[in-house]
Order: structure tokens, then C-alpha cells, then sequence
């Protein structure tokens, strides 16, 4: 039973570990790109 909890532990932190160094190293950053639209103000 403690084999099992142990090799359990081991997996969530490889994987918690996996997935920190994957958001520090991958090129997550959004596409950015200019958006421009007329703007029509009714002025009474």
C-alpha cells in the first residue's frame, strides 16, 4: 500500500513539475496584431 501512495506521489510531482517547466519554457505568448475600427458618436 505505501509502494502505491509513494509511486502516486512521485507521478503528481513529476507531472506538476512537467507542467511548470513546460509554461516557463514554451513560447506561449499571444499573436499580436494591430485592430483599428471607425467610431461613429452621435452629438446632439
Amino acid at each position: 500500500m505505501w509502494r502505491l501512495l509513494k509511486m502516486l506521489l512521485v507521478l503528481v510531482s513529476l507531472g506538476a513539475i512537467g507542467l511548470v517547466g513546460y509554461a516557463y519554457l514554451a513560447d506561449l505568448a499571444p499573436e499580436q496584431q494591430r485592430v483599428s475600427a471607425p467610431v461613429t458618436l452621435d452629438v446632439d
